[in-house]
């Protein structure tokens, strides 16, 4: 597999209260928002953008510290939903436009579903569950600090361990390159900062409040988000479908493009 082509649309930027947002758009139909996760930006969907963008407008947005979009002072995943639904506002996208999120966006998106249902349409959330158990959460900690001290350069191979399964990693060096550029352009701090919300991330409270068509979905192979745990979010949600994805890791947007896609597909054509 080789590295992503580059996107025929270039991005753009908007004002937000204050803040620059990095987004671009692309293709026709119903409304689609897409948000990336804290290892990628959002040229990790230039792999699954054509098929889509046949059948969507897309609207991809780097989330705070990342690619244009500037840093903002998050204490939390909340904050980072607050912070899409004002760029949601901004770019006048209507209130029934579809959002999926993998990973950090995947929290993202499920805190803004909880909070601001009625502001989007279908709900998709790829690799995420509603909290990290304590063993787990230490490794963000470790992250947030080891950035803090020495830049995004010191975390960028274990980025790739998190978000690739080794099989993959290997074959695709490319792809990996590719990756580890677009993080590296990560501002540190923000990283930190996201890292820091997703270890005291507790979801399970509020996922009553979505009311929206959901999908959870997550690969059969993420060690980041197993699909055990991710389970547990689809049980949290009212009606909400789950899939398992086969032979995929973290980011199914690069690692199984089609498959995500026909999972996408069948969705948001259902009834």
């Amino acid at each position: 597999m080789s590295a992503p082509a580059a996107p025929a649309v270039p991005a753009r930027q908007i004002v937000v209260r204050g803040r620059t947002v990095e987004y671009r758009q692309s293709g026709r139909g119903p409304d689609f928002v897409m948000l990336h996760s804290l290892l990628t930006d959002m040229s990790a969907f230039v792999r699954i953008e054509p098929t889509l963008a046949a059948r969507h407008r897309l609207t991809f947005i780097n989330l705070p510290g990342y690619g244009a979009s500037t840093a903002i002072h998050a204490g939390s995943v909340k904050d980072y939903a607050d912070h899409v639904v004002e760029v949601l506002d901004a770019l006048g996208l209507p209130p029934t436009a579809g959002l999926f999120g993998n990973g950090f966006g995947g929290f993202v998106a499920a805190s803004l579903a909880a909070h601001h249902s009625a502001r989007i349409g279908r709900l998709v959330i790829a690799d995420a569950l509603p909290s990290f158990p304590p063993a787990a959460r230490a490794p963000f900690h470790a992250m947030a600090g080891r950035v803090e001290a020495e830049g995004m350069g010191a975390v960028l191979d274990t980025a790739i361990g998190r978000m690739f399964p080794p099989a993959f990693a290997a074959s695709n060096p490319g792809l990996v390159e590719e990756c580890k550029t677009a993080l590296a352009g990560a501002d540190a701090a923000s990283f930190a900062r996201a890292c820091r919300a997703l270890a005291v991330l507790d979801l399970a409270p509020v996922l009553a409040g979505i009311l929206n068509p959901t999908l959870v979905a997550v690969g059969a192979l993420d060690l980041t988000t197993p699909p055990e745990l991710a389970a547990l979010l689809a049980d949290g949600i009212r009606a909400a479908t789950f899939r398992i994805i086969p032979g995929c890791g973290h980011c199914p947007m690069l690692e199984a493009p089609q498959a995500l896609d026909a999972l996408l597909e069948s969705f948001m054509q259902a009834a």
